[in-house]
């Protein structure tokens, strides 16, 4: 049993390791031999009167490794300039996160790792980035317009230039000092043009793949910024509006997260970026939570990454099309290959902390 910190993570994983790992995990949903489920969240009251208390949760297998992730985080969503009314979240003060990946056989039901989620969980949607990004845009795309500028923003292009030969970058956030120290240590990590731009159409203007990675609750892009031949990939839903997907010729989902449940006075779908949650509290307490700007993305019709990769969908068909790559869905298959792969590197390089087996197991059957 080994305990694998961010660091480990980070020392072991490449994005181009993160991004095959995925592929070849998503390809055998096809066969079965990969298998996930649709994440859940639960919200309870806390004892901020601003916020509420998240749980989440997301399961997965492939390659003989289960991975369960769990998240646990008091939410708030602040309604100053400065944050925009944005998604904000710590575990016991801002600052301090709660996030963790547990791993076991599913040969014989032993307990592998617990591992931070922190890295690993910006590699793995990096990754889907990627992943999207090599599905869909054109082989001789070589431009991006970033909006956001955070760590996710870090692995969104990251994987986007590991499939395609990136040769410059505009990139927006709301903060001018975080965009023009994104493009600073961007262009001198990977020796490319990188430029920090004053608006969100700026930074979208004239390039071949746009993408959107911030913590908006509102959406980030304007249906006529888009051009034609253009390939987009977001972060989270919020981030667009209905108008926005209208410009779309093809959209493609990475898989399908929604539970098949019909939304009651405890489950509900789409506060905050869950597809899925209960919700507790009493009906005053349930006004803390946000509500929806728009209404939810009806995904339900859209083709996945496997339809497409197994011919029964088309992706994309000329030049001219605006795709798009819809990063939801298969988490728990992501956690479980790119969880598994840093296991396997870690083990084998003799990193991580060992703990006791005993700590884990017991005699007396449950």
């Amino acid at each position: 049993m080994l305990l694998i910190d961010n660091k480990t993570v980070e020392k072991v994983l490449t994005m181009r390791d993160c991004i095959d790992a995925q592929e070849k995990a998503f390809a055998k949903l096809l066969t079965g031999e990969a298998i996930g489920r649709p994440r859940l969240d639960m919200y309870v009251p806390c004892e901020r009167e601003d916020g509420y208390y998240r749980w989440g949760c997301v399961e997965g297998a492939n390659d003989g490794i289960f991975a369960v992730r769990l998240k646990s985080d008091i939410l708030v969503w602040p309604k100053d300039l400065g944050s925009g009314g944005s998604e904000q979240k710590y575990c016991i003060e801002p600052g301090t996160y709660c996030g963790l990946v547990f791993l076991y056989s599913t040969q014989n039901g032993q307990p592998l790792a617990i591992m931070n989620d922190g890295h690993l969980q910006h590699m793995r949607v990096g990754g889907a980035a990627g992943i999207g990004t090599n599905l869909l845009a054109r082989q001789n795309a070589s431009t991006v317009g970033m909006i956001g500028s955070g760590g996710m923003a870090q692995t969104f292009f990251e994987a986007i230039q590991c499939v395609r030969d990136i040769v410059r970058v505009k990139v927006y956030s709301r903060n001018a000092q975080n965009r023009q120290k994104f493009a600073l240590e961007m262009q001198k990590r990977f020796q490319i043009e990188v430029q920090a731009v004053d608006s969100p159409q700026e930074a979208v203007k004239g390039v071949d793949i746009v993408a959107t990675c911030t913590d908006s609750m509102n959406p980030v892009l304007e249906p006529q910024w888009l051009e034609p031949g253009m390939h987009v990939v977001v972060l989270t839903p919020r981030e667009l509006s209905p108008s926005v997907i209208e410009r779309f010729d093809v959209k493609i989902q990475q898989g399908r997260e929604d539970m098949p449940m019909q939304e009651s006075a405890l489950f509900r779908k789409g506060i905050s970026g869950s597809p899925g949650a209960y919700v507790g509290g009493t009906p005053l307490e349930q006004e803390r939570l946000p509500k929806a700007k728009h209404a939810r993305i009806q995904t339900e019709l859209w083709p996945t990454y496997t339809d497409v990769i197994s011919g029964k969908a088309k992706g994309r068909t000329s030049e001219k099309e605006i795709t798009f790559y819809y990063t939801v869905g298969n988490w728990g298959v992501q956690f479980s290959s790119v969880g598994g792969l840093v296991y396997k590197l870690a083990k084998a390089q003799g990193l991580g902390m060992p703990l006791p087996l005993e700590w884990f197991t017991q005699t007396i059957r449950n």
